[in-house]
């Protein structure tokens, strides 16, 4: 098949780049043409594990292709995926779907025989109905169906996600449409991975509850870590203790200071402006956005707290992208807790793996080149993303280095014995203090 991926974000890199593995000749269309110039020469503008090989590998084959025509890419292609942005919008929350709409407009002036239009960016519930209607309205002798197919990418893993996903989604109303969508999948289907297929709008939905019901269980843990920390509970064991339960499932029972990322504040959000408009209140969704926003503001008092006052203290931040592997900064924790500390006159020394580039445009700190570096001096360590070069870190080499061993670990990555053992001050979240063996 041949493909056009209208967006080189990450999700339609990504997707481009696995549909291309796939065997289908697979363009990607990007407006911004010095990015195409980079991805021409190998330069891939996002981390993420594995796509660098992927898109390399596929180039060579000649089934991946780099383009800011996209009149061209969309004229050759029985598949239009739409994958561009659409982050929440300034002043309201709702999803700006400005990008969506100006892309449907121009792929229709560009349509050439039968193609099928799938949004693949996450969209609010009806959206994939008013891109059939500008097509229409731009082209009305045109031949197309409209289809909803959400991604549910884990950054971090997204590759692996691709190949082997736990189920594709697809919204579609014409058997023709519902047939092209079996030949992109194809690869998958042979392997039986389940393709549930539904109306649009219900395509639509299902992103939306997914993300919200996962966000739902990171923010669940977080206030059972709460109240842990007031009863002297811990809250790895109650999360171990319910997680074996079958009907609720072990993952994304992590306390921690909250989530962040490209999906999850902004999808949360959006279900909650799109349930006031239709005059379907979700509660549990709107507590999860409150709580979640009060949580990232409340780990600088624990911060605090730990340190008795951070004014003139000197401050290593371990992690700064919302995840690990990963180099995406947006609504990270430490957009919000580096700047409080700063506020309150600590001094930030801060180090990630990959996050350094991206986080330099929005946060003001002490970048270091290594994590040594950045404890070197530190009157307290705060571990805020659970890079796996973070969890075995030379604890002995760790105290010489600071000016006072004080270590607040927002991942849980320590076992507090281990710590206070070591000689630490040791601050988590939701599990008690442990004293050192006589």
């Amino acid at each position: 098949m041949r493909i056009a991926m209208i967006g080189t974000g990450y999700v339609g890199l990504v997707s481009g780049a696995c549909l291309s593995e796939f065997g289908h000749d697979v363009v990607c269309v990007d407006k911004d043409a010095a990015k195409i110039t980079a991805l021409k020469s190998g330069k891939v503008p996002i981390f993420e594990p594995g796509l660098e090989e992927v898109i390399a590998a596929n180039v060579k084959a000649v089934r991946l292709f780099f383009t800011d025509d996209m009149a061209d890419a969309v004229r050759k292609a029985d598949a239009v995926f739409i994958a561009v942005g659409t982050p929440s919008r300034r002043g309201d929350g709702h999803a700006d779907l400005s990008y969506v709409f100006a892309a449907a407009e121009e792929i229709a002036r560009s349509l050439d025989g039968y193609t099928v239009v799938v949004t693949k960016s996450t969209v609010p519930v009806g959206t994939s109905r008013r891109v059939e209607q500008i097509l229409r309205e731009t082209r009305p002798e045109a031949e197309f169906d409209v289809a909803s197919n959400p991604e549910f990418l884990r950054e971090g893993s997204a590759i692996e996600d691709f190949r082997r996903p736990d189920r594709i989604v697809v919204g579609a109303e014409s058997e023709r449409a519902k047939d092209m969508m079996k030949e992109v999948y194809r690869p998958l289907y042979l392997n039986e991975t389940p393709i549930v297929f539904t109306s649009r709008e219900t395509s639509e939905l299902i992103k939306y509850a997914a993300n919200a019901f996962l966000a739902t269980k990171i923010t669940f843990i977080n206030e059972m870590a709460d109240i842990c920390e007031k009863v002297n509970a811990d809250v790895q064991d109650v999360a171990r203790g319910i997680g074996l339960d079958g009907r609720i499932g072990g993952k994304f029972l992590h306390a921690g200071p909250g989530f962040g990322g490209s999906c999850f504040p902004k999808d949360t959000l959006a279900l909650l402006k799109t349930s006031q408009q239709v005059g379907a209140p979700t509660r549990i969704v709107e507590a999860v956005v409150q709580v979640n926003d009060a949580r990232k503001a409340r780990m600088a008092d624990k911060i605090a707290g730990a340190l008795g006052n951070v004014r003139g203290k000197s401050i290593a931040i371990l992690g700064l992208t919302f995840k690990p592997n990963t180099d995406d900064m947006r609504d990270a924790p430490s957009l919000s807790i580096i700047p409080a500390l700063r506020d309150a006159g600590a001094t930030i020394r801060a180090y990630d793996p990959e996050g350094m580039q991206e986080a330099r445009k929005v946060l003001d700190a002490d970048f270091c080149a290594s994590a040594y570096a950045a404890l070197t001096g530190a009157d307290a360590v705060v571990i805020l993303t659970e890079w796996n070069e973070f969890r075995a870190l030379d604890l002995g080499r760790v105290k010489a280095l600071m000016k006072t061993p004080v270590m607040i670990d927002l991942r849980n990555i320590y076992r507090p014995l281990q710590m206070a053992e070591a000689g630490f001050k040791y601050t988590s979240v939701g599990r008690p203090p442990a004293a050192p063996t006589p």
